[in-house]
């Protein structure tokens, strides 16, 4: 085929036309330009575009599927530079972006500091300390529980009102209903008497969860410290008197407790305990009363022959009220001006 064939014209066209448009496209200055000259490539009198009319003039068939693949291998090459270079325009307009929004979270510190516990982490130790003082033993219990230590063996069975106090993050595993993140510490308390034989002396602080609406006193995350004694010959003395030497041990000697008539289905009889600061007010703390003897048998001790008091209260609120809290939120928004105060 000699060099001024049809064939050999129409890829010397093709060739000149490729190689203006990788000029072009290597020139552009910015994204826009770019997007610009794309339009103008596609146009159908533009460059490769046009001279895919032209292939109409070839006379053999041969001709045409060669110029064609030709002319195809061309058009690719042009999109495939086209491509290439939208991506290097968007990755250096990424990089000035990020240059221009960056922000220094470094901080100068003149003086080495130390870091220390959170408010929440102090309040816990202190009071495992007073209740470790008072002759109690620290348990742990997992933070995914079943429907019966959260419920069943706390004396509310699936029919029982008090079950709707609870807004309960159930789990999607196993039977529906049956997994769920514990509303409060009081399974771990179900545990404690399945393991250990009396007397028993426990308190067990963990967290809890529960679908709160975030507010000055609540947190759908939160911090709770139980307390359980079974024994023989306990009464609702002893349960006073551990409440008023807790009080008195945490607070300070000025500060006394009360309780108060209440409902709670896993002990019988029931009490709110408030505590009176020095200046007269009340603040409530939290519930306790006597182990119901359905809980006592769930966790596989006799009633006849022990008997026995739980308490519960916020770890949270506790934190809130000895250090004047005035909003729970404040402890979890990681401001390093609030949590240095502590």
């Amino acid at each position: 085929m000699s060099e001024n064939s049809p064939v050999d014209a129409m890829r010397r066209a093709i060739d000149t036309a490729r190689e203006g448009a990788l000029a072009k496209i290597m020139a552009a200055q910015d994204s826009a330009s770019l997007r610009d000259l794309g339009i103008e490539l596609s146009r159908k009198t533009s460059g490769l575009v046009a001279l895919k009319g032209e292939m109409g003039k070839l006379s053999s068939t041969a001709d045409k599927r060669a110029v064609g693949q030709y002319l195809n291998n061309a058009t690719t090459e042009i999109a495939a530079a086209l491509a290439a270079r939208t991506t290097e325009f968007a990755d250096q307009e990424l990089l000035r972006r990020v240059e221009n929004e960056r922000i220094d979270l470094s901080e100068l510190l003149t003086t080495r500091r130390r870091g220390h516990s959170h408010i929440v982490t102090q309040a816990t130790q202190r009071l495992e300390d007073v209740f470790v003082g008072l002759g109690f033993q620290v348990a742990e219990g997992p933070e995914v529980e079943t429907d019966f230590y959260n419920f069943e063996a706390l004396n509310m069975p699936r029919s029982h009102p008090s079950r709707s106090e609870f807004d309960t993050m159930f789990l999607e595993f196993g039977e529906p209903g049956s997994t769920l993140l514990r509303t409060h510490m009081s399974p771990v308390q179900i545990r404690v008497m399945k393991t250990w034989k009396p007397p028993i002396y426990a308190i067990m602080p963990g967290r809890a969860f529960r679908r709160d609406t975030p507010d000055a006193t609540h947190m759908p995350v939160f911090h709770q410290i139980e307390g359980l004694v079974v024994d023989r010959g306990i009464t609702f003395a002893h349960l006073a008197g551990t409440i008023e030497a807790f009080t008195k041990a945490f607070f300070d000697s000025e500060f006394t407790s009360r309780l108060r008539p209440s409902y709670f289905p896993f002990t019988e009889p029931s009490a709110e305990f408030d505590i009176r600061t020095p200046d007269g007010d009340w603040i409530e703390l939290g519930g306790c009363g006597m182990v119901h003897p359905n809980v006592l048998i769930s966790g596989g001790i006799d009633p006849e022959e022990f008997s026995g008091f739980a308490f519960g209260f916020g770890i949270d609120r506790m934190a809130k009220e000895r250090h004047k809290v005035d909003d729970i939120r404040e402890m979890y928004t990681n401001d390093l001006r609030f949590l240095r105060q502590f």
